[in-house]
């Protein structure tokens, strides 16, 4: 399984538990809006009030639960934690919300996975506070309105486009984009959980993983596990530079970090198709790949490496994806 896919295992998942801040110093990253939270958060605990919702989006891996789980602490507040898919019912919904108490904050993780029909009934709950229940079927059905706490709502998600206007605009306390990080950043954030694994690593070695990270802290932090488990198996004491080339060629990861998923999608854009323009849902069928997985997975990391354009015709793979993959682009026909 491609490191960059959302699935993990349960150990990995315990292990990124372990890893994740527990306090803003160590929460490295995203400035910008850790700037604009102190200031959303003070001015909320100085007028005694909840703090008023919050949308974070972005690709995966970047610290939106994480962020959650801060602003809980800071704020004082108990997180109850959910997820878009969880929230199969209108019923489903309701319990979640009679069940805050006055300060909590509700946590909803791929938000953009609601419904339409709970998505409404979760407008006036954000605006106002109250919950709107439909009791019965037919001409004998009939409608209570329930108060709600002051509770908080922070709403994550991947793909904010599918996040529907009146959603987005409940969303009073602002909707935060969580950008790539830089490798100096993961650098930090690597030595950080290679401390708290008892991981010894040299600083070369370190900076080898967070140059191939996606420059995402998530993957980093499964380069590091699996260099350690690589370097235990081999009786190997501590993380060098030999470890971590050796450990990165057995996942099949290149130098641009980049896997094999990634140049199958590549290699398919140039050999079957001239490098493009070819639409989506084509280039997913001949790669045998979700168009989904392409667009959230892989796509974004080969535009933000300028290997891929998008185009009204469709993905077109630039000079630099060709020079990548030592291929040489088709000649274009003479006028």
């Amino acid at each position: 399984m491609p490191l960059n896919q959302p699935e993990q295992k349960k150990e990995d998942i315990g292990l990124e538990k372990a890893l994740r801040p527990l306090d803003w110093e160590h929460y490295i990253g995203q400035e910008p809006i850790k700037k604009g939270l102190e200031i959303l958060m003070q001015a909320a605990k100085e007028r005694n009030e909840a703090l008023e919702h919050i949308l974070l989006y972005g690709p995966a891996g970047l610290g939106k639960t994480t962020l959650a789980h801060l602003i809980a602490k800071e704020m004082g507040s108990a997180i109850r934690i959910t997820s878009g898919p969880a929230i199969e019912r209108v019923g489903d919904l309701a319990s979640l919300l009679t069940n805050l108490t006055s300060g909590n904050i509700l946590f909803i993780d791929e938000v953009h996975r609601l419904n339409k029909t709970i998505e409404e009934v979760l407008y006036p709950a954000m605006e106002s506070r109250s919950l709107d229940i439909i009791i019965g079927k037919g001409p004998g059905a009939r409608s209570i309105q329930l108060e709600l706490p002051s509770f908080t709502l922070i709403a994550a998600t991947t793909r904010i486009a599918l996040l529907s206007s009146p959603l987005r605009s409940r969303f009073s306390g602002g909707v935060l984009r969580l950008d790539y990080y830089t490798v100096p950043e993961i650098e930090k954030i690597l030595s950080r959980s290679a401390h708290i694994l008892g991981i010894t690593i040299r600083p070369k070695a370190l900076s080898i993983i967070a140059e191939r990270s996606r420059f995402t802290p998530r993957i980093a932090n499964r380069l590091l596990k699996r260099a350690r488990d690589w370097a235990q198996v081999h009786k190997v004491s501590g993380i060098d530079e030999d470890v971590v080339l050796k450990t990165l060629d057995l996942l099949g990861i290149d130098q641009k970090g980049l896997e094999e998923a990634d140049r199958k999608v590549l290699d398919v854009l140039m050999t079957k198709f001239k490098g493009g323009p070819v639409g989506l849902g084509t280039l997913a069928a001949a790669t045998s790949e979700d168009i989904q997985t392409i667009e959230e997975v892989y796509e974004p990391y080969l535009l933000r490496l300028g290997f891929i354009e998008r185009t009204p015709r469709g993905r077109v793979a630039t000079a630099h994806a060709w020079q990548h993959l030592g291929k040489s682009p088709p000649q274009s026909p003479l006028l």
